[in-house]
């Protein structure tokens, strides 16, 4: 096999670094596409060439359609997409890929039923797989009638939290939490266009099964627990740590897949807590943790590369869950977010804020080699030093990115 040149979108983002870095070292010819200028994926010596393209929660077909061009002038066998931003606009437009070029996500159909939160649940009760108590409501007058049964705090979670349809501007949602009427009427308000799901909030570790899998045959797996998120009450971690493999969870995250045959990468959330494993959503994108899976001895990227241009392992072996567990890997700019909050003294939904001391324990651990960073790695050393820069410089950093945009190229 001649050396494959790969295309790696958002080289912003940590999970974009990994990407680079483990397909860059096995030899390939890793493009590197975002964009702003000042990225950490662009910095990297694994990255062979670099790709701008317009942002794509502004321009959304420019942005497919400088990466289809792209892909064309740099030979692309394959394309990996890292958010939904570039995903679900990309997923339209596949068949204008360059002919020999590969791109690495689902059917459309298995990747609609993970996009939809209402479709994911769904599935998951039809397969037996627990799910928190909750009902999709499409109005104010809905939602406050069914909160009397939820309780308070209610987890109210847009239908979808990335919506694009051609011809229509894209829009992004988060997951937001009401603790009283007041609370709902401006989260249901603020989601107007799109159905919204509300959940009965439930405490507990966030815990995610992230699988390899070919039509749904699955490849490799790992597992990773969440020691910090952003924010406290639950969202994106921090700071996590590889696991072994719970079989309750294996299993829940296996049905789901194995029915959508799905194929590529995907990581299936979980609270675990007082009323045992529920299933939080299903990620069918490249998740921000895949640098500890990497870091744990699970190379992802590489089996993926592998999938799509050499196929799957023959004759069905089993599912290699060969990594080590213990292993940290931090997010910086998101303990920086985490520090921040718990030393103003955020509180979160239930129970207490963590203590102060605790932010400072954290502070002082980011000069600690054991927990590792997504990003900072000493082998490649000048992807960490853009992160870091960008941390400790905040908006002053942003500002220099969008000076450095305007300039030629």
């Amino acid at each position: 096999m001649t050396v494959p040149t790969v295309l790696v979108t958002d080289a912003e983002r940590g999970s974009a670094v990994a990407i680079i870095r483990s397909l860059g070292r096995r030899g390939w010819n890793v493009v590197a596409a975002a964009s702003d200028r000042l990225v950490p994926g662009f910095y990297s010596g694994y990255a062979s060439a670099t790709v701008r393209y317009p942002a794509p929660l502004v321009d959304p077909d420019g942005a497919i359609d400088a990466l289809i061009d792209a892909a064309g002038r740099h030979a692309v066998d394959l394309l990996i997409p890292v958010t939904d931003e570039i995903i679900l606009p990309l997923a339209v437009a596949r068949d204008r890929l360059p002919p020999g070029c590969r791109v690495a996500m689902p059917d459309a159909a298995a990747l609609d039923a993970v996009v939809d939160k209402v479709a994911t649940l769904e599935l998951a009760r039809s397969l037996g797989v627990p799910v928190p108590d909750g009902v999709a409501v499409g109005s104010v007058d809905q939602a406050l009638s069914e909160a009397g049964q939820l309780g308070w705090p209610i987890v109210v979670k847009p239908r979808r939290s990335y919506d694009w349809r051609p011809g229509r501007p894209p829009t992004r949602r988060s997951v937001t939490y009401a603790r009283s009427e007041a609370e709902l009427r401006t989260a249901v308000e603020a989601a107007a266009g799109t159905d919204v799901l509300l959940q009965r909030f439930h405490g507990g570790t966030g815990r995610a099964v992230s699988l390899l899998l070919h039509e749904g045959m699955p490849i490799a797996g790992f597992q990773h627990r969440r020691l910090r998120e952003v924010p406290t009450t639950g969202g994106a971690s921090s700071l996590r740590e590889s696991e072994a493999i719970d079989s309750e969870l294996y299993q829940s995250a296996l049905r789901l897949l194995t029915t959508l045959r799905w194929t590529g990468l995907a990581m299936v959330e979980f609270k675990s807590g007082l009323d045992g494993p529920l299933l939080m959503e299903i990620n069918g994108r490249v998740w921000g943790a895949l640098p500890l899976a990497v870091a744990s001895g699970m190379d992802f990227p590489a089996r993926l590369g592998e999938l799509y241009m050499v196929g799957p392992p023959p004759g069905g072996p089993p599912v290699d869950t060969n990594y080590v567990a213990g292993v940290r890997s931090r997010d910086l700019e998101l303990e920086r977010v985490w520090i921040r909050d718990v030393l103003r003294g955020r509180p979160p939904l239930t129970g207490t804020c963590p203590p102060r001391r605790a932010a400072v324990g954290a502070a002082l651990r980011l000069l600690s080699p054991s927990d590792g960073y997504d990003i900072l790695e000493w082998r490649d050393l000048r992807p960490g030093v853009v992160d870091i820069a960008r941390v400790i410089l905040g908006p002053a950093w942003s500002g220099i990115s969008r000076l450095r945009n305007l300039g030629p190229g």
